[in-house]
């Protein structure tokens, strides 16, 4: 399911790269310091505006625990918003960036990268010197920092500098920051039976919210995300015992067609999707990543467009679901806490001539689907195409019917040399496939073979008595679940969660959040 237009712009890209090197140090001990590092500054630009990363490489044997990044401009460049991945603040020149809460630490040999858009005119001249809590080097040892924008103390908190850092606040954004699979955060997950495990063998049962946003923003222009990706953000999905974040992808805005802003597009756009999960799951939430919108040109019963680009639901994934989920699969393809969920909705059973004819569409593609104009790519390829890449992540596929219809899942599932492969399911008061009669028939055969996850469910009555018979029967049977949607939408107009950002609920989202309050 997916709505919506507003206008919010993040970004995050990767071009041209200038090195410096600074000392790394924690807050309180930087005259002792020796662990060395280096920061790479790259950028995107676009004329009138740029995007900034700087990446943070601990050289060292030690870890930093605490950090705040300064540099100065020299030109008129000037801060867009909150940036992501730690908080970003200006004045005059100096710009400051300070860990966010979820990520206040580098681990020795590891690194960060914290972002933000500028605008500027005139010259855009990169930085030449950094200072990490003060203290600036050559990435061998610590001198004192002779830069303009060097904190005054080794402390973030001690400093008066106008560029003081401040403290993790409201406005930090995603963590990018490499913390090896399974060690912090989110679960690494794989399939055992019929459930979904972690490192240890021991199930995990997700229960989260859809975060709406990615998959409309960019291709309309507007940026990346549909309100606050901050730690803020994140600590209010968290407050309602959430523990998985599903997270919408658009096709056009990954691989970078030329019908979507260049700022919001290819390396700028798969930066703030990484920045965005990579702080999801450094917060201890499953991201599940997955195609929303996708190229191909449709007309045929249900077309919800006809345009070519990625700006509808599609009835199944074009032939750029190939290079998309190859990119996809090779950028998270080391951290099996990130779920790959590869289709949001098919629906070939509309475009085909028989149910039957629709599953065959759904499993082979090209030829197997007569009545879709584009070539298909079926969902035996992109899982070959996934685990080409040596991704062994688990994978949610779902079913017929906009993902409601399971019935044949189980007859046409793909092959899969891992065996890590869950059903997807998606659910509404009104889909065919609505009472706990047709739970019964048609998907409680598919969880007795495989995990099976509902990665949308929702009412269009802006009430929960209907999700409340949905997670009852679920729950009996230890399935996870998701809500359709964190943002703050129209309720009567659709399943909204939210009122407010920082968790205020509506009488929809009541429901759900109560319900994971009790359970969890």
């Amino acid at each position: 399911m997916s709505l919506r237009t507003t206008a919010l712009a993040l970004g995050s890209a990767l071009v041209a790269t200038a090195a410096a090197g600074l000392a790394m140090v924690g807050p309180g001990t930087a005259a002792a310091a020796t662990t060395a590092c280096t920061v790479d500054y790259t950028t995107n630009d676009w004329g009138s505006g740029f995007t900034a990363n700087v990446k943070i490489n601990n050289l060292g044997t030690t870890a930093v625990n605490g950090w705040t990044l300064t540099y100065a401009y020299t030109g008129n460049q000037t801060l867009s918003g909150t940036g992501w991945n730690g908080t970003w603040s200006q004045s005059d020149k100096n710009v400051t960036v300070t860990n966010p809460a979820w990520a206040t630490g580098i681990g020795a040999g590891q690194s960060v990268t914290a972002g933000a858009n500028f605008s500027y005119s005139g010259t855009n001249a990169a930085p030449t010197s950094f200072a990490l809590n003060g203290v600036a080097c050559t990435g061998t040892g610590p001198t004192p920092s002779g830069s303009a924008s060097a904190s005054a103390s080794a402390s973030p908190s001690a400093s008066a500098s106008a560029s003081a850092s401040p403290s993790p606040s409201s406005s930090a954004s995603p963590s990018s920051s490499s913390s090896p699979t399974g060690s912090t955060g989110a679960p690494a997950l794989h399939v055992s039976g019929t459930s979904l495990v972690n490192e240890s063998g021991t199930a995990v049962t997700l229960h989260g919210v859809n975060r709406s946003g990615t998959e409309f923003m960019c291709v309309q222009g507007y940026g990346f995300f549909d309100g606050p990706v901050d730690a803020a953000a994140i600590a209010a999905i968290k407050s309602w015992h959430a523990n998985a974040v599903r997270v919408p992808l658009n096709e056009d805005c990954w691989i970078g067609t030329s019908n979507v802003k260049p700022e919001y597009a290819g390396a700028n756009y798969r930066s703030a999707i990484k920045g965005w999960v990579d702080a999801l799951r450094n917060a201890g939430l499953t991201p599940i990543v997955e195609m929303h919108w996708s190229r191909g040109q449709y007309t045929g019963n249900s077309s919800g467009c006809a345009d070519v680009n990625a700006t509808c639901q599609k009835p199944m994934p074009g032939a750029n679901a190939v290079p998309f989920w190859s990119s996809v699969a090779d950028t998270f393809k080391d951290t099996d806490q990130v779920v790959f969920d590869l289709f949001n909705e098919p629906y070939p059973d509309r475009s085909e001539s028989s149910t039957t004819q629709g599953w065959l569409c759904w499993r082979d593609g090209g030829s197997a689907c007569p009545g879709i104009p584009y070539q298909v790519s079926g969902f035996q390829t992109l899982v070959d195409t996934v685990r080409a890449t040596g991704a062994k992540n688990v994978i949610m596929l779902g079913g017929l019917a906009y993902s409601n219809d399971l019935g044949q899942w189980l007859t046409y599932k793909p092959t899969d040399p891992t065996g890590n492969l869950a059903a997807a399911w998606h659910v509404y008061n009104f889909n065919t496939c609505s009472s706990t009669s047709c739970f019964d028939s048609a998907l409680a055969p598919v969880a007795a073979k495989v995990p099976l996850v509902a990665g949308e469910i929702g009412e269009n009555t802006c009430s929960h008595g209907f999700i409340d018979q949905v997670m009852a029967w679920l729950d009996a049977r230890k399935l996870g679940y998701l809500g359709w949607t964190w943002n703050t939408w129209d309720c009567s107009s659709g399943p909204s969660l939210i009122s407010n950002y920082d968790g205020t609920a509506t009488n929809f989202g009541a429901g759900l959040r109560d319900h994971f309050r009790a359970i969890g």
